[in-house]
Order: structure tokens, then sequence, then C-alpha cells
């Protein structure tokens, strides 16, 4: 269970999230669906420990967490998949997949079973292993995004915007690998960031609405 509890947030001084209450149960999937400028990435960032907290609790399987500095969020089970991607350009497609298990020294074992499990998701990603980051499409960057998430997201998995600019083929191939996550990974909750609630209408349990940094609605 991911939780946010009166969350309050301010970037510059100027109030972002305002007393935001969210749950994400292990194993649902959920969206948060606002406007441009609402606060959907700032709840996410802020989730990732990269915004500090206000007011407000945040905890992840009852334990609260608000206070865990950024390099410690992924430790605790959270995969992050942002909208801009930020891979690393001169890694390779594996490379940027391994890294945040080897920064977590993960065993090999266990790494490369994760390796498998993240490729069996996302087959096109074992072709695209050896090739720089750098040369890859937006699409295609996104989807190693959501690889890397994977790999450490062993409780819940932050995707933000995702389908933001991807032709409709690729979209059609991230929704179905989101559709096989409930499969495969059954106990991990989603949460998902989109401005549009039709991309998602098919993939989530529960839609919340996000306005000027508050929930405004939740439907099932």
């Amino acid at each position: 269970m991911l939780r946010l509890e009166q969350v309050s947030v301010d970037i510059a001084g100027a109030p972002v999230l305002r007393g935001v209450d969210l749950a994400v149960p292990a194993g649902a999937r959920v969206a948060l669906i606002g406007r441009n400028g609402a606060g959907k990435t700032t709840t996410l960032r802020t989730l990732m420990g990269l915004l500090p907290v206000r007011g407000g609790q945040i905890t992840i399987d009852g334990k609260a967490c608000a206070e865990a500095p950024a390099h410690q969020r992924a430790s605790l089970g959270i995969g992050y998949a942002p909208e801009e991607r930020r891979l690393f350009g001169s890694f390779t497609v594996l490379e940027n997949l391994r890294l945040p298990a080897e920064v977590l020294k993960l065993p090999e074992q266990e790494l490369n079973r994760r390796l498998e499990m993240v490729f069996g998701l996302l087959p096109e990603l074992r072709d695209f292993g050896p090739r720089k980051a750098a040369g890859l499409s937006g699409g295609q960057g996104k989807m190693v995004a959501l690889g890397r998430a994977l790999m450490v997201g062993t409780r819940a998995v932050l995707l933000d915007e995702p389908f933001q600019g991807l032709a409709p083929a690729l979209a059609l191939r991230y929704a179905e690998a989101l559709g096989r996550l409930r499969t495969a990974l059954p106990d991990v909750a989603i949460l998902i960031t989109e401005s549009s609630p039709a991309l998602l209408q098919s993939l989530v349990d529960q839609t919340f609405v996000i306005e000027r940094g508050e929930i405004q609605a939740g439907q099932a």
C-alpha cells in the first residue's frame, strides 16, 4: 500500500500540492488525471523524495517514508519512470536497465532474474540491449525507462505521462506491456499520471482527478 495523507508541497514558496490524500493498494492500478500544471508530476516527484514535504505523511506498507532521502526510495521498492525518461545517453540500454539494481548491490543472480522478467514484459528491450540510449527514439526511450523502473519497483511503480508523444503503434505496445504487468507482478501497486483519462480506461482500476494541487474526485 502506497499512501499520501494530507500531503502539501511548495515550490519556490508557492503551494503546489494542497493536502493531497491518495491511496494505491498493493496490486492496484491507479490513474491520476489532470491538466498540465495540476500537480501530477509534483505528486510523483514528492513520492520519490525529489521535493520536500511541507506537511502530511507518505507511507509504504504502513511505514513512514516522507523523510527518507531520494536516493533511498528505490531501496524501498519504488520504481519511477519520469516523463522525460532521464536515461544515460552514453550507456547502452542494458547498462541503463542494470544500473539501479547495481546501485542497490543486488546479487547477480537476482539482478539477472529481474532482467529476464523485464525482457518477458518488454521483449524489444532485449534486442535494444547493446544500443546506446542516445540513439533511441523518444518512444523507445520510454520503454527503457519503464523497464528500468521495473528493475527496482518491487512494491510500487510510478509512471509519469507514459503515453505522451508516443506514435500509435508504440503506444499500443506500451499499453500491452502495462496489461501484462497485472499477471507478472500481481502485488505491485502502479500509479500512472496522464492528461487524458481515455488513454487509461482499460488499464486501471481506479481514477483520481487532481486540479490545482487538490484531489477532486475518484472513481472505480
